[in-house]
This record gives C-alpha cells, structure tokens and sequence, in this order.
C-alpha cells in the first residue's frame, strides 16, 4: 500500500447494490455461475450482508466467495454465512506484525488472525490466505505458512508477484516463481497433488502429507494459465475489464444509468467475451503494465 494512500472515488461514481445486482442477474441468464466480491475492501460498505443475501437468490449464481483484508472479519463472518457466503479469501502476507504494518500501513494483525479464527469457527470454507511472495520483502515465511496447514483446515495458496498499477516498482528479480515456491515447500514434506474440481480457477492444489489444509500454486508470471481463463471482472466504478494485465475496459454503468435494457447488457457481455485475449504478454516484449492500481481494480 502506498504511504501516501490511494485516491477515493466519490459515491456516486460507484455501481450501487441495485445495479450490481441486475448485471449479475443479466449474466446468470447467459451462463455466469460464480460471483466473487474483491475491492478495495468490500465489508467497509453499508449492507454487505444483505447485499450478499440478495446475490444468493439470483438463480443461476451456484457460488459465491469474498475476498478480504480480513481486518473486519471477525465482526461479519456469522453474518456473512448467514447471508449465503459459502466461502472466503483473505489476503494476508505477513505472519509478522511489524511486517505486516510494513505492507498494508496498518497495525492491524492481530484482528486479521482473529478474522481468520472466527471465519474457522462459523463454518465458512475454504478460508483460503492468499501470500503474493516477494524476493527480500517476505520469501523467508513461504514455510511459516505452510506449517499453518498441518494443524488447521486453511488452504494457503501462494501467488507470484503481477505487475500492475502506475505506482508498483515491479521488477521482474523480485518474482519467486512457483517452481521455486513448490522446492522449498517440498522441504516441510511431500506434496500429494489434489485433483481440481469446477470452483478452482487457476490453482494448482497440493497436500503436504499429514496435513489437514491444503497448498494452492498460482503462477500467472512464469506459467501463465489464460488458456483456461474463463474470468471476467466488473470494477468498481462500472467497467468490464477482461484481463487483469490489459486496461481495455467495456463500460456497463454509463449504460444502466441512461436507461439501457437488459439486451443491451447481454450484448455487452458478449462484446467482453468475444474481445477477451488469448493472453498476457508479460516478460514479452509486447508487455505494457496496466496503468490501474490493484485495489482500483478489485484485486
């Protein structure tokens, strides 16, 4: 997180609940089964509960998932499973509180971890943590979290550094590749692979043997997986973005908001799908890092 913060974009710039709601409704009529909530962070907003609630009565929407901070967790999580969250992500990459006060600017690890507990204890799953691990920042912990899993039913799942946003120093020596990750995790105790099933998106899941969680690999840097990428992401402020590295956006808001019908939602559903490239160019020559900011974009 900058020092200096980020840029707060007024109210009445953001989708509202009610036109949220009829683009996932408009989309579950042609196919999209997942909704996944991201950010910035998604439980500072009034009604997330009832929000959540109103997306799990949408027919055809057969999962839904929320990533957060975990800062406010422990105070939503009942309510979260209560309203129809099946499961949650919380970004964490630090189990060390100075640490973790380094790169979030916020001295708030302890009700991360107790976030994390409560999320346990309602019966929310998988409570994934996801850890982007980063040469000489915090690669020293990749086996701290992994020891999580022989005692809990967390799945910790380990995600390359991506560069994105105008303000990131991304430098491609600051990358841990997967296969680097996966050596030294071999080191704690052999990882039994776990066959995918339908909700798993880009991971690749493992065991370590006698573990009760579980180990996700995702590598967008040094294996990128846009062959199998089925993702669409709707950003705060109303633009369909279909790939994370690309700042090609589709706007749906402007649309809504001057009275355009469900149709013309579905055509522009079609549009982002039919636009959606074959694949990111990082560490290509064609490479052009996205200009938006991962928080601006719900990462």
């Amino acid at each position: 997180m900058p020092e200096e913060g980020i840029p707060l974009i007024p109210h009445e710039e953001i989708l509202t609940y009610e036109e949220i709601s009829r683009i996932v409704r408009v989309f579950a009529e042609e196919g999209i089964s997942k909704v996944r909530l991201t950010g910035g962070e998604p439980l500072v907003r009034k009604g997330i509960a009832d929000f959540i609630f109103r997306l799990s009565q949408i027919e055809g929407i057969e999962d839904l998932s929320l990533t957060t901070n975990g800062i406010l967790l422990k105070e939503f999580a009942q309510d979260l499973k209560r309203a129809g969250l099946k499961r949650i992500n919380i970004s964490l990459d630090s189990l060390r509180r100075e640490r973790f006060y380094q790169i979030t600017r916020k001295d708030e690890y302890e009700r991360v971890w107790g976030g994390i507990e409560e999320a346990l204890r309602v019966g929310l799953s998988p409570v994934k943590i996801n850890m982007v691990a980063i040469k000489g920042l915090n690669d020293d912990e990749i086996e701290s979290f992994a020891q999580l899993t022989l005692q809990l039913p967390l799945t910790i799942r380990y995600i390359e550094y991506m560069p994105s946003g105008n303000g990131e120093e991304w430098k491609e020596d600051n990358i841990l590749t997967i296969p680097q990750i996966k050596s030294r995790l071999e080191n704690i105790g052999k990882l039994i692979p776990i066959p995918s099933d339908r909700w798993d998106g880009p991971a690749k899941r493992f065991r370590i043997e006698g573990a009760i969680g579980e180990i996700g690999l995702i590598g967008p840097v040094s294996s990128h997986f846009c062959d199998d990428c089925n993702r669409l992401r709707l950003t705060p402020d109303g633009k369909i973005r279909t790939c994370l590295f690309s700042d090609e956006e589709i706007d749906v808001k402007e649309l809504i908001r001057k009275g355009g019908s469900d149709r013309d939602l579905k055509e522009r559903l079609l549009v982002a799908l039919r636009t959606k490239p074959e694949r990111h160019h990082i560490n290509t020559y064609q490479f052009k890092k996205c200009q938006r900011n991962m928080s601006a974009i719900g990462g």
